[in-house]
């Protein structure tokens, strides 16, 4: 689960962001962070269902 808020800071906090000082890094970070608490909400951990393909052709059996 926490790849997706890294992936979520990343995608609406870094992205495109030039820092010349930690601090100001810092500062985007605990701004994004004070946002996203405001409307926080649990991960949903479920998973679709994968259903069974068809047997994939290999390529040894190319030539028999």
């Amino acid at each position: 689960m926490v790849e997706i808020w890294f992936s979520l800071l990343s995608r609406q906090a870094l992205r495109n962001l030039s820092c010349t000082a930690v601090g100001q890094l810092r500062q985007v970070i605990n701004r994004f962070v004070e946002a996203y608490d405001q409307t926080a909400a649990a991960f949903d951990r479920t998973k679709a269902v994968a259903h069974p393909s068809e047997p994939q052709h290999r390529y040894s059996d190319l030539f028999k």
